[in-house]
């Protein structure tokens, strides 16, 4: 979002232009997976879904899975928080159907996945069902009055943690707070907390 011209009485500066992430698939295919499994995996994981996914029976191989999402959870994270550069988009062009430096270049543009390391066997009982719901959620968020959405109502905190580099914010369909600095121009929160203005205001002030 991004004002494109200066307006008197717009507070939102008119070069500050910030890029919200909250539909990452390789990343919500992880919360599922986590959940819908019950694995329970070592490290900095978030809280549960805010949209608790139906029991999907048990893993392969809990062990060899917790490790899985352990290992691709803060890759998945690291590349949600980068943006997709033109030079990215034109590699893919420039590559031969079914060739190693497509598949490369499908990696860098999607990012590491569940998918790519399991294949589709584990998503396919219940992931469509409730990725649907999921999407009814942010198809009605986005209804949203400008004034109303969460960074117009947050927009002191929002300016100085900009000013501080942030250009980017990723959201996750978690309850509670999880907020952590991803790097110098990403930040990551959970929607409950985009969409409290003092929670939001706070999570930005971390990054600023």
């Amino acid at each position: 979002m991004r004002s494109m011209m200066p307006m008197p009485g717009n507070p939102w500066p008119h070069d500050m232009a910030i890029s919200i992430e909250n539909h990452s698939s390789p990343v919500e295919e992880l919360l599922w997976i986590r959940e819908a499994y019950a694995l329970q995996p070592e490290g900095d994981v978030p809280p549960l879904l805010v949209q608790k996914p139906e029991p999907a029976g048990e893993p392969e191989d809990a062990i060899a899975w917790e490790s899985a999402w352990s290992e691709l959870w803060p890759a998945a994270m690291q590349h949600a928080a980068g943006v997709i550069t033109g030079a990215q988009i034109d590699a893919l062009m420039h590559t031969e159907d079914a060739s190693d430096e497509r598949f490369a270049a499908l990696l860098a543009l999607h990012g590491p996945s569940w998918r790519d390391r399991f294949g589709e066997a584990a998503l396919e009982r219940g992931y469509l069902e409730w990725s649907g719901r999921r999407f009814d959620t942010l198809s009605r968020a986005m209804r949203q009055r400008l004034p109303d959405t969460p960074e117009h109502r947050s927009l002191p905190a929002l300016i100085a943690a900009w000013e501080a580099g942030l250009t980017r914010i990723v959201t996750i369909p978690c309850r509670g707070e999880h907020t952590r600095v991803l790097s110098g121009s990403a930040l990551l929160v959970t929607e409950q907390t985009r969409a409290e203005p003092e929670a939001y205001t706070a999570a930005l002030s971390t990054f600023s």
